[in-house]
């Protein structure tokens, strides 16, 4: 009996613990998110489309999963930089600069949770 009241405090104080639902919720919208963008993906100074760049994260995803519990654990570990090579991903959309994937995934993910 005792675990259960343990278990509804720390859900009560830890709120903001996104479960593995919205996680997935949130990575799927991220990941459709790149690929409905007009913009180009750069990995490794090659550039990619939109669709490309969809396909690589969702495979990078698929096989990373275990790495990324939260959208903020898959734009750190599996979406802001190649994991072979080690060099940063970035997103140049039309009019702009590149920017480092990760800021821009983080600034859809930010604008996401306001909705």
């Amino acid at each position: 009996m005792k675990l259960v009241y343990v278990s509804i405090v720390l859900g009560l104080l830890f709120p903001t613990v996104a479960s593995a639902d919205s996680a997935e919720a949130e990575i799927e919208f991220l990941v459709s998110a790149i690929g409905a963008s007009d913009c180009t993906f750069i990995r490794n100074g090659k550039r990619h489309d939109a669709m490309d760049a969809e396909a690589h994260l969702r495979m990078k995803y698929r096989r990373g999963k275990r790495y990324a519990p939260t959208a903020e654990k898959f734009i750190e570990r599996l979406a802001s930089a190649s994991s072979m090579s080690k060099k940063p991903y970035f997103i140049e959309c039309t009019g702009s600069e590149p920017v480092p994937s990760g800021e821009w995934l983080m600034s859809h993910l930010i604008d996401y949770r306001k909705n």
